[in-house]
């Protein structure tokens, strides 16, 4: 595998989290150029101090490549393009992606003399400008070596090597739909405490000191939906999607669990109600819309338009 201390690097896809990172890549001194099909992320990243490619073709050869795109078919038709030329190093997939892809991919790399590491990320936009990402990594112990400069940049060393290619992806697509099940059931038991004359807020503070307290109980649940804010910069789209894909993903080796299958459908009936544009904390406007302002799909307060 092969080792570098060049420090050019390619970020592909510049929406809310690619072009975080690849604004944190520029502060941390890579030479960075991103690409995004939209003129108008371009133009951000371009904002930014950011240089920006017209193609992907153009990045080919890239010492390093990070992939911040919208699902595992992207991620497949990208890869390719990107080891066009000689020259990668290492392709670091922070997409929420599946794990036959990375596999697929990873072998692809292996064979082109690079390497391809499945290491989808949490932590946000938030997360993503400041380097303090986590990540869950899939990869042979030789492809993390070439990757883990960048993991470094991104996560500030908090990433977990969680096995061989792909394995990354199965985790985080559990992370997440366990995220997506407990923002149902503390949206449904804020509920419940108000419907006693309870105050969401003060419920929500209490369970937080407690065995059922969570990042989501104290943290998204005040900032963003009882506030009815609901701005997390993380769409209900892609939740949606990743609950679906981490039930699918269990049901290819066997598993049926049935508690996060029956979240999922939550999820996807949301996405009905709300469209895949609305920020994913507002599951909570299906699931107990008297806790939060914005109400619940379809009244006065309701300024989604479902697409």
């Amino acid at each position: 595998m092969n080792t570098s201390t060049d420090r050019r690097i390619a970020v592909i896809g510049l929406g809310s989290m690619g072009g975080a990172m690849a604004a944190t890549l520029h502060q941390a001194g890579w030479q960075v150029t991103g690409f995004d099909p939209s003129e108008s992320a371009r133009t951000a990243a371009a904002e930014a101090g950011i240089a920006t490619a017209a193609s992907i073709e153009k990045l080919a050869g890239t010492p390093y490549a990070v992939l911040s795109l919208p699902a595992a078919s992207v991620v497949e038709a990208t890869v390719p393009q990107l080891l066009a030329a000689p020259g990668t190093i290492a392709i670091i997939d922070t997409t929420t992606s599946e794990p036959a892809t990375s596999k697929q991919l990873a072998e692809l790399a292996e064979a082109r003399g690079a390497a391809f590491v499945d290491a989808p990320v949490s932590g946000g936009r938030d997360g993503a400008a400041t380097g303090t990402l986590s990540a869950f990594v899939g990869a042979t112990d030789a492809a993390l070596a070439a990757a883990e400069p960048v993991l470094l940049a991104l996560t500030g060393g908090k990433y977990s090597h969680i096995g061989g290619p792909g394995s990354g992806n199965v985790v985080k697509l559990l992370n997440n739909v366990l995220a997506a099940a407990n923002l149902v059931s503390v949206g449904e038991a804020l509920g419940v405490a108000k419907a006693y004359g309870i105050d969401p807020a003060k419920a929500a503070a209490s369970i937080s000191e407690a065995s059922g307290g969570s990042k989501v109980s104290a943290n998204m649940y005040p900032n963003w939906v009882l506030s009815g804010t609901h701005d997390s910069g993380f769409s209900l789209g892609l939740m949606a999607r990743d609950a679906a894909l981490a039930v699918d993903v269990a049901a290819q080796i066997g598993e049926n669990p049935a508690l996060l299958t029956a979240v999922a459908g939550q999820w996807q009936e949301a996405l009905a109600a709300l469209g895949p544009r609305a920020d994913f904390t507002e599951i909570a406007r299906t699931v107990a819309p008297a806790i939060t302002p914005a109400g619940a799909p379809g009244t006065k307060n309701d300024t989604t338009a479902v697409a």
